[in-house]
């Protein structure tokens, strides 16, 4: 068949934030080392039951505490790689780990509530937006999810939220059985 183009068809996934969805913040800070790093009950058995379910999964979070002099990259990197380490314990794995770590207010186009992030992601791994999830705890994912054209899903948290998502959920393992059945 000459002058044929076959597209490869676009796969299907889960953005998940990391601070309030995966593990716990600190007071009102995130974790700036790997020692600091607490994962929330069920999180790794809820990262395997998404990939179980064939979607791609990756994880998309503001770490402004890089710019701030909170921490170094070197540190984000290693506190990421126990995050991916805890959720391997759980059989789950994660296609991609993200970071804006540009000062808050800096204008860039990765932070969130902007949706570049899940942009450049969808671009690099052939994602279809419109059948993919955005799972995050407070209103900047939300609005991320929406700017992407992603189904979203509000993880029940403290934060004050005015963003409205398509489904809210206590936990991410709760999340993850919704996105499964939905699918």
């Amino acid at each position: 068949m000459r002058g044929v183009v076959f597209m490869a068809e676009k796969k299907r996934a889960v953005f998940l934030d990391r601070d309030g969805v995966l593990n716990k913040s600190l007071g009102r800070r995130p974790p700036n080392n790997p020692e600091e790093l607490v994962l929330f009950p069920g999180v790794p058995e809820a990262v395997a039951r998404l990939n179980e379910a064939g979607l791609l999964t990756f994880v998309v979070t503001n770490q402004g505490g890089v710019a701030l002099g909170y921490m170094t990259p070197e540190e984000l990197d290693k506190i990421h790689n126990r995050l991916a380490e805890e959720v391997a314990k759980g059989g789950g794995i994660f296609t991609e780990i993200m970071a804006c770590t540009h000062r808050p207010r800096e204008g860039c186009a990765c932070r969130k509530p902007k949706p570049g992030m899940l942009l450049a992601l969808a671009e690099k791994y052939n994602v279809d937006l419109r059948r993919s999830f955005m799972v995050g705890d407070r209103d900047m994912d939300i609005e991320a999810g929406k700017a992407a054209g992603a189904t979203t899903i509000l993880i029940e948290s403290d934060e004050k939220t005015g963003q409205v998502p398509d489904y809210t959920c206590p936990d991410l393992p709760a999340a993850s059985e919704l996105i499964v059945s939905l699918l």
